[in-house]
């Protein structure tokens, strides 16, 4: 792996503060009042409040990150952003660095800028050492024109939300900018050709480390060339402009790659070492985020190299991101809300999860932060539902759910448009049995946002 020399406690990229402009108080005060009287209300998202401040003070994000001292992590990719950037906070505040984040998952600029909004006393001034950042694929290029990240991590390149992005090749070029404007060290997924490619657009003094599977572990992960030459029967690596890279003796080297997989607990190797641990995430592909996170903070760590069983501590100790197999109880029993948002995440989730047992529901929307082309959904195989069938079906596509499942001959119980009453009705079948419910992202937002009504669920900072 290649590593600048600079990197190691590195002073601010850029030194000192600058001088807050009059207006950077009053777009600060107007943000409170706004995320205030939004949450009261609940009416506007979590980045309402970004947005207003945005339109007062252009130049409030990158003069309020400015001064971090060891600079900003951008985290973005297709699939598992949330919970990534989730684990690299969490991880780097067990090992002592104090941590700036966006978790709530909004993900363009504004979010974040809503996230600071929260997290500023009127001083302006950000008491943190770091901030890790997760990005929107398309936001994370207008991002990195007002802030230069010192690392960043990027995951994947799938189908997903092709309305807005066209063909993979598109994000990952956009992706690629991101690359671009790292100055210390970009952790690329060694796995995926195209952002393994990524490492010939970075800066000649940024460096690149990469995370990756064990051989053992391929078929578990693939890429989005890979689901496609199986659906059509081809060989691996046939399909698409980028095959993916030769297996055995000429992979690229990785800072951490993952080993095996187990029920909640996960092997890694590190420098030639296999370390395990427990994990409290859900889902096979959480663990693969797992070892992204792990190659990441050893990259920020690196003047510090914790201990391997201070590594695995923190990651032992980082929970699900809100919506992300986050699990909440209602009158005894778990309701567990899975983010499904392209073919890959839905079938990994599909793969994770034994629905025996379980009563599930799948809530399919197609608003704009979902994608309005829903037909990746025929990409996914349900055959796993069969035995046990969905209790429910919902959301502004659930009789094109409805009408998959079908063919896949996965009986449907009941369909209902109407979230509430959807849930409503999902959460009276079979009272205090286990529930679990698939769903896109306004999905996601709309349904905890109802539970949060009748049952205890943690605050996200995330409006109705």
């Amino acid at each position: 792996m290649m590593r600048p020399t600079a990197s190691k406690a590195q002073p601010a990229d850029q030194p000192g503060r600058p001088r807050r402009p009059w207006r950077s108080l009053l777009a600060l005060l107007v943000g409170k009042a706004v995320r205030i009287v939004s949450r009261l209300s609940h009416h506007g998202g979590s980045a309402l409040p970004g947005k207003v401040v945005e339109r007062i003070d252009p130049g409030f994000l990158a003069r309020t990150l400015s001064g971090l001292p060891r600079g900003v992590v951008l985290v973005s990719g297709t699939n598992g952003k949330t919970t990534t950037t989730r684990m690299v906070a969490s991880m780097l505040e067990s090992l002592g660095l104090k941590v700036f984040t966006n978790p709530t998952g909004s993900n363009f600029t504004r979010g974040v800028v809503s996230a600071l909004v929260s997290t500023l006393g009127l001083s302006g001034h950000l008491h943190a050492d770091i901030a890790v950042l997760e990005l929107d694929e398309a936001y994370a290029v207008h991002f990195v024109r007002q802030v230069k990240p010192r690392y960043a991590l990027l995951l994947n390149v799938m189908r997903d939300q092709l309305d807005r992005f066209g063909e993979i090749d598109t994000t990952a070029r956009l992706l690629g900018q991101v690359a671009l404007a790292t100055t210390g060290t970009v952790v690329l997924n060694r796995e995926d050709p195209r952002i393994a490619s990524l490492a010939a657009q970075t800066p000649a003094q940024t460096g690149v480390a990469y995370f990756g599977l064990s051989d053992d572990l391929l078929t578990y992960f693939p890429t989005d060339d890979d689901m496609h030459a199986s659906d059509r029967g081809a060989g691996v690596g046939s399909a698409g402009s980028a095959p993916r890279p030769v297996r055995h003796g000429h992979r690229l080297p990785a800072e951490v790659t993952l080993e095996r997989v187990m029920d909640h607990r996960a092997a890694f190797r590190l420098d030639g070492r296999i370390l395990e641990t427990d994990l409290r995430l859900e889902g096979v592909y959480n663990l693969y985020n797992a070892a992204a996170a792990l190659a990441l903070v050893r990259v920020v760590l690196e003047d510090r190299e914790p201990d391997d069983a201070a590594l695995m501590d923190a990651l032992s100790k980082v929970t699900p991101a809100f919506g992300r197999g986050e699990v909440i109880t209602y009158q005894g029993a778990p309701v567990e809300l899975v983010l499904v948002k392209n073919p890959m995440g839905f079938r990994l989730a599909l793969s994770s999860f034994d629905p025996a047992g379980q009563d599930t529901m799948i809530a399919i929307r197609d608003e704009y932060a979902d994608g309005r082309d829903m037909s990746w959904l025929w990409d996914v195989d349900f055959t796993s539902l069969r035995d046990t069938g969905v209790a429910m079906v919902s959301g502004t596509r659930a009789y094109d759910m409805a009408l998959r499942l079908a063919y896949d001959q996965v009986p449907t119980e009941a369909i209902e448009t109407d979230l509430d009453r959807a849930l409503a009705a999902f959460l009276e079948v079979h009272p205090g049995r286990p529930k679990r419910i698939y769903c896109t992202y306004t999905s996601m937002l709309r349904l905890r946002s109802a539970l949060g009504r009748i049952t205890s669920v943690d605050d996200a900072g995330v409006g109705a």
